[in-house]
């Protein structure tokens, strides 16, 4: 896997207290990923998460939040459509990945969102599984077998679209583009992190992790195993306020 490389932070990182109706979860942001952290920074000081819910949360994934729409949630209704009205562009950075506990910023699919900006508002955090070796490498080589898979497609839809239909000079500029790329693999550091750690590899490169929880992840924990309906919504409110510390 090939991701950029991180911004040069300061020794001063923010944190933020995400207190809910289950407990509290400090936060600590990055400075390697300054747009994101500072417009985490500066919606909590407007109290713009005050009120919210919880509104997407996935035993062993994740829990999400930060859907403007959630803040008198009705009974019932599915949230996540709601954000602040801007994108915010990626900041990947090859040494901030996906492991139990990091937070991140969601994101609209690739097939609207090609550049993988991220939401303006809406967040979850990790809670994610630790794989063995072997469930690793089946990982990926599917992953793998993806990046293959997309620059096919995409070869052929360009070439098809300018009329040309000839498979062999297709396989040929899908050979050459597959060799201009190093294949997918993960990295020492992320084996020996989502093999004692934990976390949800697959999402690394797709969406921009900006900081870790330092405190409260049996809060985090608690929250992912509450009973939730056909959308993943929490029968029962789980309600946020983020404060700045």
């Amino acid at each position: 896997m090939v991701l950029a490389s991180c911004a040069n932070g300061s020794n001063s990182p923010k944190t933020l207290t995400i207190s809910t109706n289950m407990g509290n979860i400090k936060v600590k942001l990055y400075e390697q990923t300054p747009n994101h952290s500072d417009n985490m920074l500066k919606l909590s000081h407007e109290k713009f998460f005050d009120g919210l819910i919880f509104h997407r949360v996935i035993d062993g994934f994740m829990i999400q939040g930060g859907d403007p729409n959630s803040r008198n949630p009705e009974p019932g209704t599915r949230y996540g459509d709601g954000d602040t009205g801007y994108l915010i562009d990626p900041e990947f950075c090859d040494t901030i990945i996906h492991q139990r506990g990091a937070i991140a910023m969601a994101r609209e699919g690739d097939n609207v969102n090609p550049e993988k900006r991220s939401s303006g508002s809406q967040f979850y955090i990790v809670v994610g599984k630790v794989f063995t070796t072997e469930e690793l490498d089946k990982l990926e080589q599917r992953m793998e077998q993806n990046r293959v898979n997309r620059i096919r497609n995409e070869i052929s839809v360009a070439m098809l679209d300018k009329g040309i239909m000839d498979n062999a000079l297709i396989a040929q500029k899908v050979d050459s583009a597959l060799s201009a790329q190093a294949p997918f693999r993960f990295s020492e550091k992320q084996r020996k992190i989502y093999t004692t750690i934990g976390g949800t590899p697959h999402l690394d490169g797709h969406y921009t992790v900006f900081g870790e929880v330092v405190e409260g992840m049996d809060v985090v924990e608690k929250i992912s195993k509450v009973s939730t309906d056909d959308n993943d919504r929490p029968f029962t409110d789980v309600k946020m306020k983020i404060s700045v510390k």
